[in-house]
């Protein structure tokens, strides 16, 4: 034994699972996933910063190169411009702002200039959702480009250049709208793919509950009636309490296979290890076994059975009946059970009944919704749901609990 306060080590290959989850959020904390978009986000505007601020001033020099030199006030409006795209994400009005107040006056500085850096920041605007200041800088830039007096400038430009300007300015328009509403239609669809992923996620999360709801359920009623057998039948029949132990010990077995079945589905592990197949109605005799083991006596009505059965459909059956036995071996006060299951219209039926303590008469049949305190008849109900399916379940008038299963096999309907 180990000595209090130490845990003894994990010999299996498979973690538990909260420590599987705690690991994970540790590693993977939201705050540091959202540091290092923060992080990524402001070196691509600052690269993108430096690129603009590198071409104006570049191509403002060029341009006079070997002519009269343009004056350092040009220069520093340029670069203050394009130095400022480094906040347009956060500021998409003020950079805008910005840019369009520098590049116009380094225009009249200059008539050489781009306007690289006012494109930027104008498409940016656009993209934030913020059009009423995107075209009002495209007014206040066309206006001083047809009226150049406004800036400082001389010149008369012509009535060619003025409408040629705003042919330029409504496509530029279009161009930003265009990007704009692609963009937002592949957030949204981002957006729907997160919440798919979600909603797939619960369901699996629910599917995995029920599955281990049922085989924990199941068999650890197995295994606390035989250990009872046992205990008091040690010293008096020791025969039959070997036999309980037996019991025990293959039931034990068992729920250990189907339980690393269903964590295995967590972490892709243990491969090569033999595993059993999904169970299904072709495995009702195990639990008309176990149910005997548990004290209950099943039996199985003749009925036409279909020969194959989707595996879905295959494996809720057998999850329903699990956990309908169960319930009666654990909680109805019977001894008997009997479970029918029939094909008819391209639906599967089935039907448990036991012979519990009987109920008042004119109770009748009352069917639970399975929004009661135990898991049990909300597990069994949730299985036929996800199928397209209907169940039942309730005191019966002549005593004892029933259970009634509607699933459909090839889309029927019930």
């Amino acid at each position: 034994m180990s000595p209090p306060g130490r845990r003894l080590p994990v010999t299996g290959r498979v973690p538990l699972l909260p420590e599987m989850i705690r690991l994970d959020l540790s590693e993977r904390g939201p705050s540091a996933l959202a540091r290092s978009a923060t992080v990524r986000r402001w070196a691509a505007d600052a690269a993108i910063a430096a690129v603009v601020t590198a071409a104006q001033v570049g191509a403002l020099a060029s341009w006079h190169h070997g002519r009269s030199a343009a004056g350092p006030l040009a220069y520093v409006l340029l670069a203050a411009g394009g130095a400022s795209l480094i906040a347009r994400r956060r500021y998409p009005v003020g950079v805008l702002a910005v840019v369009l107040a520098t590049t116009l006056w380094a225009s009249s500085e200059s008539a050489h200039v781009i306007y690289l850096a006012l494109v930027v920041a104008f498409f940016n605007a656009v993209l934030a959702r913020k059009r009423a200041a995107a075209i009002a800088s495209l007014v206040i830039g066309y206006a001083a480009s047809v009226w150049p007096w406004l800036i400082g400038q001389s010149g008369h430009p012509s009535a060619a250049f003025a409408l040629g300007l705003a042919a330029g300015l409504v496509f530029l328009l279009s161009a930003a709208e265009l990007i704009r509403i692609r963009s937002q239609r592949a957030a949204a669809l981002q957006r729907s793919r997160e919440e798919e992923l979600r909603r797939r996620a619960s369901e699996e999360r629910m599917r995995m509950a029920r599955d281990l709801h049922d085989v924990v359920a199941h068999n650890i009623s197995v295994i606390n009636v035989q250990a009872n057998t046992a205990l008091h039948l040690m010293d008096r029949q020791p025969e039959r309490a070997r036999s309980a132990l037996t019991t025990i010990n293959d039931v034990s077995k068992q729920a250990l296979v189907e339980l690393r079945s269903v964590l295995g589905v967590l972490r892709d592990i243990d491969e090569s290890a033999p595993r059993a197949p999904s169970p299904g109605l072709a495995r009702l005799g195990d639990l008309v076994d176990s149910a005997a083991a548990a004290g209950l006596a099943v039996h199985v009505g003749e009925a036409e059975r279909p020969a194959a059965l989707p595996a879905d459909v295959d494996l809720a059956a057998y999850r329903i009946i699990q956990e309908a036995l169960t319930n009666s071996a654990r909680h109805s006060g019977g001894t008997t059970a009997t479970v029918r299951v029939a094909c008819g219209d391209g639906a599967l039926i089935i039907e448990v009944d036991d012979d519990g303590i009987p109920r008042p008469a004119g109770s009748g049949f009352r069917p639970t919704r399975g929004n009661g305190s135990g898991n049990g008849i909300a597990g069994m109900t949730e299985r036929a749901k996800s199928l397209g399916g209907t169940l039942r379940a309730g005191p019966r008038p002549e005593g004892g609990f029933g259970v009634r299963v509607w699933l459909p096999v090839h889309g029927s309907e019930p």
